[in-house]
């Protein structure tokens, strides 16, 4: 016997690590291929949040919306006119996602440095990253190629994107689904410290609500009537006390009853995650880092890389 390896395993085992290496993803993914593409990126994103503070939640959201479908395929982004299974048109999604026009900006100054090479599903997975940083939250290595699907898939969307009227067994079979555990559930709600919701999606809680600060109660019933007709759109921040910054205040109101969501309040309601909830409430710098690493690992999501899907050169178009 030799130690030496026969030329042919040599030559298979190569083109396996090259198969291999062009299914996976990786940080430094673009250096070669478009070296500016983060830095234009986050330019892009920093400029639209500074504009408007609500924008950081709302990209983030869309990154989440985005891979609970179908994985982080950029699929959230195709529109109605693009395809009849149009993601965009899932009541979780329904006029409330937003963040379409800062995602096509992005795409439009990273396509005049590198033509047809950054896919849209990266775009959006690091303008969440981005945004997060912009309104002082964590930041995370982005790990970069994927590519972009082809279709939509309006039934998943419907079917797996969390609801404001989830039970807490509800959520966490859902996020179990996706891979993702209670901690990961915890922690990415945890981006609810930030951002707005309407008055259609908290007016039962609101009013009909059994765990929920009385005060808090009337606080909110000023902006949103109890009537099913008026107000259904008005809008309310998910953090009373600091909306605009991404910190842990949103697990201390959880446990003051302020949630403004049942399917927030639930997180601490006597159940699994009650201590989740404590430990983040007590301290921010482990939430941070918890919510990094679930943004990583939702990141990795069923991506479509190599030679699956296309790179988009319109994100809500296909090519």
């Amino acid at each position: 016997m030799t130690s030496a390896t026969p030329p042919m395993l040599v030559s298979i085992l190569f083109f396996i690590s090259l198969f291999i290496g062009s299914n996976s993803l990786s940080t430094t993914f673009y250096d070669n291929t478009c070296p500016n593409a983060l830095t234009t990126i986050r330019t892009s994103i920093r400029q639209a949040v500074s504009r408007e503070r609500r924008m950081a939640a709302s990209l983030i959201r869309l990154h989440f919306h985005d891979c609970f479908v179908q994985g982080c395929d950029a699929s959230v982004l195709l529109d109605e006119n693009t395809t009849p299974a149009s993601e965009r048109n899932a009541i979780q999604n329904q006029n409330t996602a937003r963040g379409f026009n800062v995602i096509d900006a992005a795409k439009a100054q990273v396509e005049q440095l590198c033509p047809g090479i950054v896919s849209c599903a990266d775009i959006l997975a690091v303008a969440a990253r981005d945004a997060s940083v912009a309104v002082g939250g964590p930041t995370w290595n982005v790990k970069l190629g994927r590519r972009d699907s082809t279709t939509a898939n309006l039934d998943e969307a419907k079917r797996d994107l969390p609801l404001f009227t989830s039970t807490l067994r509800e959520h966490i079979e859902n996020f179990n689904k996706k891979g993702l555990n209670e901690r990961d559930m915890v922690a990415l709600s945890g981006s609810h410290t930030i951002g707005q919701a309407q008055c259609v999606t908290f007016r039962d809680r609101i009013y009909n609500g059994t765990n929920i600060d009385d005060n808090f109660a009337r606080t909110r019933q000023r902006r949103c009537p109890n009537n099913q007709q008026d107000g259904n759109g008005n809008l309310a921040p998910l953090d009373l006390v600091t909306p605009n910054s991404f910190d842990n205040n949103y697990f201390k109101n959880l446990i003051q009853r302020k949630g403004l969501l049942q399917s927030d309040q639930i997180l601490f309601s006597g159940g699994s995650t009650d201590n989740i909830v404590t430990e983040y409430s007590r301290d921010r710098a482990k939430f941070s880092d918890d919510f990094a690493s679930a943004m990583v690992k939702m990141g990795d999501m069923k991506p479509l890389t190599g030679q699956n899907g296309i790179i988009r050169r319109v994100c809500s178009n296909l090519n």
